[in-house]
């Protein structure tokens, strides 16, 4: 697999939708990023915590990365897209044109985004009912979640959305519709945010109590009542329409979709790490967690049983890997909240000014700084009088508080980069903190976790990586392929094209049967889990105050 001779390489594109941009890639058969482009999407802010976006800007924005990334390439050995994407709302009607989520009649903006905490009021009585449905999201319903934001519809937008709707979609669900015409919803996205179960579907009780017993009537049309698992080929292929907008052939084969954590997640948790010293080597995948870190983080965790873990979203059967529970853990805002910290700070300026004169990102640059000013002590140490609560956008697990606020103890005077660097620090050093109660609470229930694999943004920033190995005591992994949310939604394709049995063996077979000898056993030389799983750098924890 590794080193034969290719004469018509095989190419699958993954497509990923972020909070601020979409991403595309075109990934080989080895698993490897042959190129990768990225194009912003609008946000739109009306007011506080109100957040929308376009589904035909998103839409744009795919059809202009996907045309990059294949520029060149013979069409004939592209054989299959998968999609990713935030777990966002998107309402259209019974024509499939887009619906206004907002009071102001603005159709365009149909989108409600996952970071969006319109429906306070609403979640509220939703946790009121105490439903055996919430013993699958930790207890309690966030307030990110669908329902609560379906609910929010129908009581402020009745007449002009809710009435004329005619399907809501979860933003990967979305996608895959778009490039097949086919309603079909994942697995994943059902499972994981509207509060379907894998065993027993959809349940009529939970919609009937609080408020939304039309979706019943409706027999679930507008929310999905054909389900298909993650890497399932959808209907036929892309539509000739999509084929042209994406600059792929017709027919290529479209999977259904992962949530783009999920997608990560994917990418990363089931690494060959063998000869790093890792504690996880030779222990099943249930001992590893998947941490995926950009505008936000989320801990997923596998288990080859349910494990119910108070204030952590799951479990949640085969939500992303096939045949394992998985548990989410997450935090509200990570990547948001640092680069609201350091570019709200006054000597911001300063900084960008200081970090372009270098040749260097301004992060880059407040890590270079923290380590001249650091003297004797590890870098972890300068922080010792200054602490930040990083819950500024609520708390999502394992608290499970969304009215909790942020805070900053240990401010001084001081105005200048040196401060700015201490509370960029304190900062990530929260964040870190944030991740290690996450953990203990999975722990605490049953979990038994020894490796974090980080991947996201953030991950590419080492500061952020070692304070996370410090403080949860834990080594972290990082792999050679730095776009594994990609490589993630790319595994979809490559299975909905048939050129690959299912995305993952069997998870018993992770017991004490090294990666290469499962991948032989199960598909020769061929297997979508390939070369990107050669991770090369590890973080392990330093001895320091935590």
């Amino acid at each position: 697999m590794h080193s034969k001779k290719q004469t018509s390489v095989k190419y699958y594109v993954g497509i990923d939708v972020g909070s601020a941009s979409v991403r595309a890639a075109l990934v080989d058969e080895f698993g490897t990023v042959v190129t990768h482009a990225e194009q912003p999407i609008q946000i739109w802010e009306p007011q506080p915590d109100h957040y929308e976006q376009s589904s035909a800007d998103i839409w744009a924005a795919c059809c202009v990365v996907t045309k990059k990334v294949v520029c060149g390439v013979d069409a004939r050995q592209i054989r299959g897209v998968g999609f990713d994407a935030t777990c966002s709302l998107v309402v259209v009607d019974k024509q499939f044109q887009p619906l206004a989520v907002n009071s102001q009649g603005q159709n365009n903006r149909n989108v409600i985004m996952w970071m969006d905490h319109r429906a306070v009021s609403q979640v509220d009585r939703i946790n009121a009912t105490q439903h055996r449905i919430l013993n699958y999201v930790g207890g309690v319903m966030s307030v990110e979640m669908q329902p609560p934001k379906l609910l929010w519809i129908k009581e402020n937008l009745r007449e002009s959305c809710w009435e004329k709707a005619g399907y809501f979609f979860d933003l990967p669900d979305f996608l895959s519709w778009k490039a097949t015409g086919v309603t079909a919803r994942s697995l994943c996205t059902l499972v994981c945010k509207w509060t379907y179960t894998s065993d027993g579907g959809w349940d009529d009780s939970f919609w009937k109590i609080i408020g939304l017993e039309d979706l019943v009537k409706d027999k679930y049309e507008k929310i999905g009542n054909h389900v298909l698992s993650p890497g399932e080929s959808v209907g036929k292929g892309l539509t000739p329409e999509a084929a042209k907008e994406l600059g792929l052939p017709e027919g290529i084969a479209v999977a259904a979709s992962l949530i783009d954590a999920h997608a990560g997640g994917l990418g990363v948790i089931g690494a060959d790490v063998r000869g790093h010293n890792l504690p996880c080597e030779n222990q099943p995948v249930t001992s590893r967690v998947a941490l995926i870190c950009g505008t936000s983080s989320c801990h997923m965790g596998v288990s080859e049983t349910p494990i119910f873990v108070p204030g952590v979203w799951g479990p949640y059967f085969s939500a992303m890997v096939p045949g394992l529970w998985l548990n989410e853990g997450g935090q509200s805002a990570t990547g948001k909240l640092i680069e609201h910290v350091v570019q709200g700070h006054v000597a911001f300026p300063e900084l960008q000014s200081k970090a372009a004169a270098s040749a260097q990102s301004i992060y880059t640059y407040l890590n270079s700084h923290l380590d001249l000013i650091k003297k004797s002590l590890p870098v972890g140490f300068l922080t010792v009088d200054l602490h930040v609560w990083p819950d500024f956008h609520g708390n999502r697990s394992p608290l499970t508080d969304l009215t909790l606020k942020g805070m900053v103890v240990g401010l001084t005077l001081s105005r200048g980069l040196d401060e700015l660097a201490l509370i960029y620090l304190a900062t990530i050093q929260a964040v870190a903190l944030g991740t290690r109660h996450i953990l203990e609470a999975m722990e605490a229930a049953g979990h038994h976790i020894n490796t974090l694999f980080l991947c996201g943004g953030l991950s590419k920033n080492p500061l952020f990586v070692q304070m996370h190995a410090d403080i949860t005591g834990k080594p972290v992994v990082l792999s050679k392929e730095v776009e594994s949310v990609l490589v993630g939604a790319a595994i979809l394709g490559a299975c909905a094209s048939g050129d690959f049995a299912s995305i993952q063996v069997s998870p018993r077979q992770f017991l004490g049967i090294p990666l290469e000898q499962k991948r032989r056993k199960q598909f020769g030389n061929d297997c979508c889990y390939s070369s990107h799983w050669t991770f090369v750098t590890c973080f392990f924890p330093a001895h320091c105050q935590w």
